[in-house]
């Protein structure tokens, strides 16, 4: 076959214009059809390409080499996001970045891999510094890409790379990576690049198609990794469905206190209540918030800083809404006060909240009768009949978090995934007490009664996680002091350690000593 014939592997979007549509999820993944679909409806979207699923299958198939031709694509089509973003890959003072993203047919939160600001290397990075005249932003960057490339693409324990810049803000005395100066950032940029040769054995690759090859191969490959081969199985998902990759220019939302990203919700996802549900960080990048790694803003936060950027959101996320007929989680960024949009996905979203939604879009003529009855998951009937602790009963509340998930749940503290999955096979019921979760602790969720965090928001990988398993959860609980190591958190004057009683309120936050007492609700309302 010759290379004019080779299969068409790569579908462009941006500007306007894109080769796929919203209705291509078998090919383009859902990320890619959603990045397609909301640049065909003009919605500001940073240029890039989708790598097809049939090309990750082939991938696969073929030992791990490329189809015929798609390598060829993939470089034509990184020409024409230079084109449309005015901007060069690998350019001495133009540079172009890119993130490197999965996208499979279904929506896997957290459980396939992103690399961000790919193509930085030490002659890109001063370029960068020459044109934002913002030397801490360019190193957070960089020191942001080591890790992720590190972990994700070279598997380097991302904790090496925690631990050294936790060493680095106790040295400088300061408590938030936001503390850090320029010169602190080059000097764990230097750091990480060592772990990295410790690890790896081989230097921080400088070329950037060696980078973003290498980057791609670890998107393919995260589908057959254990978290998502796990996830499959929790919810019957076909292994040979392969995993699309999307590759975008980067949009910064750590520019400074004018930049920021956030993560929303059309509607409730708890409730189902018609408000728009999100929550935003100033100079961050989208990570952050998905990664509960900084307890998130309330919206209203982004109104007050940015509110031409916020009027066009309100706008777009109800013309997304209006256009695809459902509940919606959308991802955006503000650089420099200019709003894009990264993402948008049908959200996840509790029992009660998927009967609300369907009522109340009966009601507003968006939907019919049918397609409402159809959105409700018989097997997600169940959850309206959630436990919930017996208003009679005397109860102590030790702390009070984030309503990430509602319900009650009863259970002995553990601290790892692990140990909550073992606990389970013994038949005991447990409570999963972490910092916060990571897409690692898929397992011990699904087998905890109930999920705490000490970080992270509404939107964090924890809260989406356990509404759609139908999990209790308690998110952002910054009260609490954990011990992993030891086994015990604290929390005002009470310790608790692992094997102790502790009951979660999912519906108010509240964190009680403990074991309350249950009991199941009447249905009411909309049932």
């Amino acid at each position: 076959m010759s290379k004019k014939t080779a299969k068409k592997y790569v579908y462009f979007f941006g500007s306007g214009k894109a080769d796929g549509r919203g209705d291509m999820k078998d090919t383009l993944g859902g990320k890619g059809a959603g990045l397609a679909e909301m640049t065909n409806l003009r919605v500001p979207v940073p240029a890039g390409f989708t790598i097809t699923t049939e090309a990750c299958n082939e991938y696969f198939k073929s030992k791990k080499k490329y189809p015929l031709g798609m390598w060829e694509q993939v470089l034509a089509n990184l020409k024409k996001i230079e084109k449309a973003m005015g901007m060069k890959f690998g350019d001495h003072t133009n540079p172009l970045l890119v993130s490197v993203r999965s996208g499979a047919k279904f929506s896997m939160p957290g459980m396939m891999d992103t690399v961000l600001n790919l193509g930085l290397n030490d002659t890109t990075i001063r370029a960068i510094i020459k044109k934002t005249k913002n030397d801490r932003f360019a190193y957070d960057a960089y020191r942001r890409f080591i890790t992720m490339f590190g972990n994700i693409v070279m598997g380097v324990d991302r904790q090496k790379f925690e631990r050294a810049l936790e060493e680095i803000k106790e040295r400088k005395g300061v408590h938030l990576d936001t503390d850090l100066t320029a010169s602190d950032l080059k000097g764990v940029v230097d750091e990480f690049k060592a772990i990295y040769k410790r690890s790896t054995g081989e230097t921080f690759p400088s070329d950037p198609y060696e980078q973003l090859k290498k980057a791609i191969n670890a998107v393919f490959s995260s589908w057959f990794g254990d978290r998502a081969v796990k996830y499959r199985k929790l919810n019957n998902i076909p292994e040979n469905l392969g995993t699309a990759c999307n590759v975008q220019a980067m949009v910064f939302g750590n520019m400074g206190e004018n930049s920021g990203t956030g993560v929303g919700f059309t509607r409730d996802p708890s409730t189902g209540q018609k408000k728009f549900f999100a929550e935003c960080l100033i100079n961050a990048q989208g990570e952050d918030v998905v990664a509960g790694i900084r307890t998130p803003l309330h919206i209203n936060e982004l109104e007050k800083r940015f509110p031409k950027a916020y009027n066009e959101l309100d706008r777009i996320y109800k013309k997304l809404e209006k256009h695809y007929k459902d509940m919606l989680d959308i991802e955006f960024t503000v650089q420099e006060g200019k709003l894009y949009m990264l993402q948008t996905r049908i959200g996840k979203r509790t029992a009660a909240s998927a009967l609300k939604i369907a009522i109340d879009m009966v009601k507003e003529g968006l939907i019919d009768k049918k397609t409402a009855i159809l959105r409700i998951d018989p097997q997600q009937i169940d959850q309206l009949l959630h436990p919930m602790i017996d208003p009679k009963a005397k109860i102590s509340v030790i702390a009070k978090g984030l309503p990430a998930s509602p319900g009650a749940a009863v259970g002995k503290v553990v601290f790892t995934a692990d140990e909550a999955e073992k606990a389970a096979e013994r038949g005991e019921k447990v409570i999963l007490v972490r910092t916060e979760t990571s897409p690692e602790d898929i397992g011990g969720m699904h087998a905890a009664q109930g999920i705490l965090t000490a970080r992270g928001g509404m939107t964090s990988h924890a809260a989406v996680v356990a509404r759609g398993m139908g999990k209790c959860c308690v998110a952002g609980c910054g009260a609490i002091n954990i011990n992993e190591s030891q086994r015990y958190f604290t929390v005002n004057t009470f310790t608790l350690k692992e094997g102790d009683y502790l009951t979660l309120n999912g519906t108010t936050g509240e964190v009680i000593l403990g074991e309350a007492p249950l009991i199941t609700p009447e249905l009411t309302g909309d049932f």
